[in-house]
């Protein structure tokens, strides 16, 4: 079964949950702002994305941090902010076990998702 990751109030989240359902695409939708299951995803979902796919810079968690959090952003200190601010991890986070596909677009799942 495909896993959904992300932030049940997110609209695109919203947007990705609709376009799964409207197209019979059966999903478990996990919250990772859960206790540590951002934490312990970001390792394998860095091996398999990256993580300059996975910082979300532009959304609001990213502009309410410090300057000194948001300079010089190397592969470790993004997985420790993402650790600690799940919300800077970009939604959705979709794993359907062979690919992760990280951000919705309705274009990109009906291609990934065939």
């Amino acid at each position: 079964m495909i896993k959904v990751f992300g932030i049940k109030n997110c609209d695109t989240m919203k947007k990705a949950m609709n376009w799964l359902t409207d197209n019979g695409v059966a999903y478990e939708f996990i919250d990772y702002k859960k206790v540590g299951v951002a934490e312990a995803n970001l390792p394998d979902w860095n091996a398999r994305a990256g993580w300059e796919k996975l910082l979300n810079t532009r959304g609001l968690m990213w502009r309410k941090l410090s300057d000194d959090e948001r300079s010089a952003v190397d592969e470790p200190k993004a997985l420790k902010l993402m650790a600690q601010y799940p919300s800077l991890i970009k939604r959705p986070v979709l794993d359907n076990g062979k690919q992760l596909i990280v951000g919705f677009t309705p274009e990109n799942y009906a291609e990934q998702l065939k």
